[in-house]
């Protein structure tokens, strides 16, 4: 599916992305990664995010002004057993530096909250550097709060297969 969706600006619409579009996801995340200033950890190949696109691990789309692609957003759905809700995780979320500023972040997240409303999900989250004010300030204005009481962890390829090694 390859079909352009129209928005409220008629200059900027959305595309879902297909498996074609793994390259395209590694090039918008390295950008995420530079502004973040942590362009080791961007790893992925475009092989591996064929495959998570593919076996539907994560989706994305992408945003074009005047036919050229300017931002995106990846996405994957997760649960809470605290809750007992289902929602979605934004894991990657870029406008190019030259167009924020002029809605289509709000036009993007709209989008993806209608989106996850239409899967059922009762819940959208994502990270954010404390060092990011003008994002932290973005995402207030559309209502996001700040759950700041848990650091997340994560253990990497080596060690969960250590982990799992030990399991008898």
């Amino acid at each position: 599916m390859s079909d352009f969706i129209s928005t409220e600006n008629p200059d900027f619409t959305l595309r879902i992305a297909t498996i074609n579009d793994a390259q395209l996801v590694i090039d918008f995340m390295k950008k995420l990664g530079k502004y973040q200033k942590m362009q080791d950890a961007i790893i992925a190949t475009p092989e591996q995010i064929k495959k998570l696109l593919e076996e539907k691990f994560g989706e994305a789309i992408f945003g074009f002004y005047k036919e050229k692609v300017v931002s995106f957003a990846y996405f994957y759905q997760k649960s809470s057993a605290f809750t007992g809700r289902k929602g979605l995780y934004i894991d990657g979320f870029f406008i190019d530096d030259s167009l924020r500023g002029k809605g289509f972040g709000k036009i993007m997240f709209q989008y993806i909250s209608k989106y996850a409303v239409n899967k059922s999900c009762e819940f959208l989250e994502w990270g954010c550097l404390d060092w990011n004010i003008s994002a932290i300030k973005f995402y207030e204005k559309l209502g996001a709060y700040c759950v700041d009481n848990m650091r997340i962890y994560r253990l990497t390829p080596e060690t969960l297969n250590l982990n799992a090694k030990s399991f008898a």
